[in-house]
């Protein structure tokens, strides 16, 4: 029992060994030919213009709220006061 879980271990060992290796090539093979390439730019410039635009939705949304809000609370000022 003892020696099938020791061959195992090591199998596993071995087989994780391997695959980190590997990856750490595949990886260094990637870096060094040039990063991403032009598909991979063109979605990130997309996902940047996407991202953006939410952004400024998101602003002009925020102004909204506060002129809503000031609106609100002016009116519950007049009414207090009446």
């Amino acid at each position: 029992m003892h020696a099938v879980l020791i061959l195992s271990i090591v199998f596993g060992g071995t087989i994780l060994a391997l695959a980190i290796i590997g990856s750490t090539v595949l990886m260094a093979i990637k870096i060094l030919k040039g990063g991403i390439s032009a598909s991979g730019r063109r979605s990130q410039a997309e996902e940047a213009r996407v991202i953006q635009e939410i952004y400024e939705g998101l602003n002009s949304m925020e102004s909204r709220v506060e002129a809503l809000e000031t609106l609100l609370m002016e009116r519950d000022k007049k009414g207090q006061h009446s």
